[in-house]
């Protein structure tokens, strides 16, 4: 098995209003010995803004500042903007994250030449209700049995008559075109999938409900092992090596009474990166510590940026939905692991 180094916690809630509840989840922007970090801010109540600090090295704060970066502006995010990612793909910042507005969870982005000011470019992922997407898929080639077993998730209580968007998290771009296109990684419960597109303008109802249609063919990974059981997620943008594109991801096992959400790592091939390589049959890294244990949600490490000095990587990461923590791991080890397992 790989080694892994817990570095521990990088950075905890203060008293200032928009933080006051819990910081985790932080996007990464690395340039040379400087890393931005764009994290999510919960203000008690359960409303999230991203803050933003700036390390010098891996895990040194130099800066931090004392309002967010990035606030809710529009209907789609009135309860919050949550759990970005970001990446640079030619001279543009591509910041993607949640929004959050009560109810629906989907997928938005944001756009930014210098990481100071950000335009927001609206919900990426597809405008389709819950039944909508159960319609759309029933037409074709049936997908993972967990993908039409959701209606406990969107129809609960009282709420059986509101039109619930499917919720479609994770977004992540990989850092620069592939093929000529922009490619990301998005979450349907239970998998990950890819989307490519010539620009975002491609990005339409109909691209989508042809897209769900064909749902199959962009499924890059379901879970398989027993530590992700449950449902899989996006964590890290890709990295690109000679053997793949290295992708940090998140598995969630249920158990009783709880679920355990784990650190995982795949490979996926370069110049198609829907078809997977090679993934670790067992997590990367899983809730071990106190801090990860417990806290405002129970048993989570939860992967979403990294930065490499010479051939260690550290993997920033929420622990237990209050804290961000990093850990690390020689990326060339990690690497030959997982070829073990084409």
């Amino acid at each position: 098995m790989i080694e892994v180094k817990k570095e521990g916690i990088l950075l905890k809630k203060t008293d200032l209003e928009f933080e006051n509840d819990g910081v985790l989840n932080p996007a990464i922007m690395q340039e040379g010995n400087t890393v931005h970090i764009f994290y999510r801010a919960v203000q008690k109540g359960n409303h999230s803004t991203i803050g933003y600090c700036k390390l010098d090295g891996p895990l040194t704060v130099k800066e931090r500042s004392e309002k967010p970066i990035l606030i809710p502006q529009h209907k789609y995010e009135s309860h919050g903007v949550e759990d970005a990612r970001i990446v640079k793909i030619d001279d543009l910042y591509y910041l993607t994250y949640t929004a959050y507005d009560g109810v629906n969870a989907q997928g938005a982005l944001a756009v930014s030449t210098d990481l100071k000011k950000f335009k927001k470019c609206g919900i990426i992922v597809p405008p389709v209700t819950y039944v909508e997407f159960l319609y759309l898929l029933e037409s074709v080639e049936r997908v993972n049995k967990n993908y039409y077993r959701n209606h406990k998730f969107y129809y609960q209580d009282d709420n059986i008559e509101n039109r619930i968007l499917l919720w479609d998290k994770n977004v992540i771009f990989f850092p620069r075109r592939i093929k000529g296109k922009l490619c990301f990684l998005h979450r349907i419960r239970p998998g990950i999938q890819i989307a490519k597109t010539d620009d975002l303008k491609g990005l339409t109802k109909k691209f989508w409900k042809d897209y769900c249609r064909n749902l199959k063919k962009h499924i890059v990974m379901d879970p398989r092992y027993k530590h992700e059981s449950a449902y899989i997620g996006g964590g890290c943008p890709p990295i690109e090596t000679k053997h793949g594109w290295l992708m940090v991801y998140h598995g969630v096992e249920k158990k009783i009474k709880k679920r355990v959400y784990s650190a995982c790592a795949a490979l996926l091939d370069l110049d198609d990166p829907s078809k997977e390589i090679a993934r670790l049959p067992y997590a990367l890294f899983s809730p071990e510590l106190d801090w990860e244990l417990n806290g405002v949600i129970n048993n989570v490490v939860f992967p979403t940026g990294t930065a490499l000095f010479g051939d260690t990587l550290y993997i920033y990461y929420g622990a237990a939905d209050e804290q961000i923590a990093c850990a690390s791991v020689s990326l060339s080890a990690l690497v030959n692991e997982l070829l073990l397992y084409t």
